[in-house]
């Protein structure tokens, strides 16, 4: 069932992206939204941060994860000095261009909606998660190598035979505990710019490479499992939702957190793998609008939630303004200007561009 190309994996990036894109528009209707710098509506829809509350636990170590398995099949086709200069060209150069003049927007937006001075700030904001990628890149990849050049060795024979089980996937669950216990979070889901955040992604990279590693034992233990996982996942999140803080601690979170995460990959692996031209747009997409949501999502609340309607129309304007405007962005001008692609994480090639004023003639 493997492919040259993991469709599966390509899909949970856009799925965690297109959630990650939801999760954000929900904090604005939250009383709390303006204490992490979001634009606040005066009504809140507190109902909404109930499934939000399900998908903060694994939706950014699930993106860590992906990650880490991309590093792996990059690493396939690039020496170290190749794997470094391309990930600068695609993390690092749109991490520091962002926080110049992408960041910067959505704040200044922000400062215009509560009548507050203009000022310029440059910040990570939320692409401190392509910094932590790059850090994880240059700490991991003499790791990686070593492991890729031992690919017969006892290590991956004995990782492989680990992950064949159902409990193996899950046992990096003991990993996220020692961190939660060293670094001790205020919250399992503060990730932004944390060390719990940069230590867990640190862990989830580092195993995203390892479950792609071991071989087919991995992919075929989690399509074989995945319901089990789903079914512990959901019950170690309603026991958490009853507010049973003596059962459910951020000990126990982890093992919900991965628990999803494995289930998601085994139905991805199962379901997923195959194809698409949606799948070809989006892949494609995924990482400029990610890139520029703050700042259109801000936009977006600017603009609508003043207007006299219900708070859950309001959400949903917000929601449809938020993607139909990234993706025009995108379309109309990240795409086609050539110069701007690789600010935005994509690839700077005039020969695709010639191609197509050539087909055009």
């Amino acid at each position: 069932m493997t492919t040259e190309r993991r469709y599966d994996i390509d899909w949970l990036r856009v799925i965690a992206i297109g959630l990650l894109l939801i999760y954000h528009i929900a904090i604005i209707f939250q009383p709390w939204a303006m204490f992490i710098g979001f634009i606040r509506s005066e009504d809140a829809l507190e109902g909404l941060w109930k499934p939000m509350t399900m998908l903060n636990i694994w939706r950014i170590p699930l993106l860590f994860f992906v990650s880490g398995m991309g590093l792996y099949f990059a690493m396939k086709k690039r020496n170290w000095k190749q794997l470094l200069i391309e990930r600068s060209k695609r993390i690092l150069l749109p991490f520091v261009f962002g926080i110049l003049a992408i960041s910067p927007l959505h704040f200044l937006v922000f400062q215009k909606y509560y009548n507050m001075p203009l000022s310029y700030f440059p910040h990570m904001g939320h692409l401190w998660f392509l910094g932590n990628i790059f850090v994880y890149v240059l700490l991991l990849s003499p790791v990686f190598y070593y492991l890729k050049h031992n690919e017969n060795g006892k290590f991956k024979k004995v990782i492989s035979k680990v992950m064949s089980y159902a409990i193996g996937p899950l046992s990096i669950s003991a990993f996220f505990m020692i961190e939660i216990g060293v670094i001790k979070p205020q919250l399992f889901e503060l990730y932004a710019k944390t060390w719990h955040g940069f230590f867990i992604g640190f862990l989830a990279f580092f195993f995203g490479f390892l479950f792609v590693y071991s071989g087919k034992a991995f992919w075929q233990t989690v399509s074989k499992w995945k319901w089990l996982y789903v079914g512990l996942a959901t019950v170690l999140f309603a026991v958490r939702f009853t507010g049973y803080e003596a059962i459910s601690n951020m000990y126990i979170t982890t093992i919900e957190s991965i628990a999803w995460i494995l289930g998601l990959f085994g139905i991805g692996y199962r379901y997923l793998n195959k194809p698409s031209a949606l799948l070809s747009y989006l892949s494609q997409a995924v990482y400029p609008v990610y890139i520029i949501h703050m700042f259109v999502l801000y936009a977006g609340a600017s603009l609508i939630l003043p207007l006299d309607l219900h708070p859950m129309l309001k959400f949903i304007g917000i929601t449809a303004f938020t993607f139909l405007f990234c993706f025009l962005i995108y379309e109309f001008i990240l795409k086609r200007i050539t110069i701007l692609r690789p600010f935005f994480g994509l690839k700077w090639t005039f020969k695709s561009v010639t191609q197509k004023k050539l087909k055009n003639i």
